[in-house]
């Protein structure tokens, strides 16, 4: 029994004085639990609201400030016709409009919601806490039921489909574990096998070498997008409403930032399990809470706003959406591809250099 203690306290030390043992025994809880606690919430915030009302009357006037004053709904314009609340949302400057009939106030009109449908989870959200809001206000100042006096319009989605929201990030987080994870993981096995300095000795260039061990990866991700593009129009019923060339655009240059991120943390991590574990540390856990796949951004603290500004599945994902769900052109997307573009640019720069220098 003696010797059965002596095993215990033995192990509990290798434990205690393995440092990337202990943080992952205490560190992923702790942050977890912050984050699930405090920072992800699905609650709706900041969402900016268009009003139209052809007449300011007393009873419109007191449902609006109700809303304003609420910590959901932020009411940034008013408009007179729907046609302009629309072309608001289309052009990603509103995400709901309130349209007040014009017999609001003289005959207990109704009262119509305008919501952007791309994400039906967040739009649902929207819908129930305004209703919630006017219903109040309604029985209070005019005794109308809400039932017959709110409707509603899903611009995008009108069916409510959870595909046409998890399909933009689905493809953000496959795409970029294929490329990134996959592509150290292979180059990081060759330095582990010995391989890569009889690879380095070839009469090709030691540059040539890296890059053609990421050129699969890129084939099988046009591969798995292909693939994912296919089954959500011709299996989820996901509509492909904007263009396909620019479509194919954008995640090209996703694509070639995995490749590049992959590439740097190859130069960084000396084992294959540093490699996975800095690629899941670094991609799924912040593409899966920090991008907007699952929980909206306006809802999280500005410090994870910050963080999650330096994610680039949060732009991929952003502009998918625009291109599949909404149709629109290169110039609704063009800050995302400028964003993309820039990174993409950085981490190459950034492996190769470092590359270069172990070479030297």
């Amino acid at each position: 029994m003696k010797e059965f203690w002596s095993f215990i306290i033995k192990e509990t030390k290798h434990i205690t004085r393995d440092v990337r043992t202990m943080l992952i025994l205490f560190g992923m809880p702790v942050v977890q639990m912050l984050l699930f606690g405090f920072a992800i919430s699905t609650d709706v915030r900041n969402v900016r609201t268009v009003v139209v009302a052809s007449q300011l009357d007393h009873q419109t006037q007191r449902i609006v400030e109700a809303l304003d004053q609420s910590e959901y709904f932020n009411v940034a314009v008013w408009v007179h016709t729907p046609a302009e609340a629309e072309r608001l949302i289309r052009n990603q400057k509103a995400d709901m409009a309130v349209v007040f009939s014009p017999d609001f106030a003289t005959k207990h009109g109704g009262v119509q919601l305008i919501i952007d449908g791309a994400d039906p989870n967040m739009a649902q959200q929207y819908s129930n806490y305004a209703s919630q809001i006017m219903g109040t206000q309604l029985m209070n100042v005019m005794r109308i039921e809400v039932p017959n006096s709110v409707s509603l319009k899903m611009l995008y989605n009108p069916q409510m489909k959870s595909s046409y929201n998890f399909v933009p990030g689905i493809m953000g987080m496959l795409l970029m574990l294929i490329c990134a994870m996959m592509t150290s993981i292979s180059i990081v096995r060759e330095k582990e096998r010995g391989t890569m300095e009889v690879l380095l000795v070839s009469p090709v260039r030691p540059l040539l070498i890296i890059l053609s061990k990421a050129v699969p990866y890129l084939v099988l991700a046009f591969a798995v997008l292909l693939s994912i593009l296919l089954m959500s129009r011709y299996v989820l019923n996901v509509p492909i409403a904007g263009s396909l060339w620019l479509i194919l655009l954008v995640s090209a240059i996703y694509i070639l930032l995995g490749l590049s991120l992959g590439l740097l943390i190859s130069t960084i991590a000396k084992t294959q399990m540093v490699a996975l574990l800095a690629s899941a540390i670094m991609l799924l856990m912040p593409t899966s809470l920090l991008s907007g796949m699952m929980f909206p951004i306006e809802s999280m603290p500005s410090v994870l706003q910050w963080v999650s500004a330096l994610m680039p599945p949060r732009y991929f994902i952003s502009a998918m959406r625009k291109l599949l769900i909404m149709g629109v052109g290169f110039r609704h997307v063009a800050q995302e591809v400028v964003i993309l573009s820039v990174m993409t640019v950085v981490f190459l720069t950034t492996a190769l250099l470092k590359f270069n220098k172990r070479l030297e």
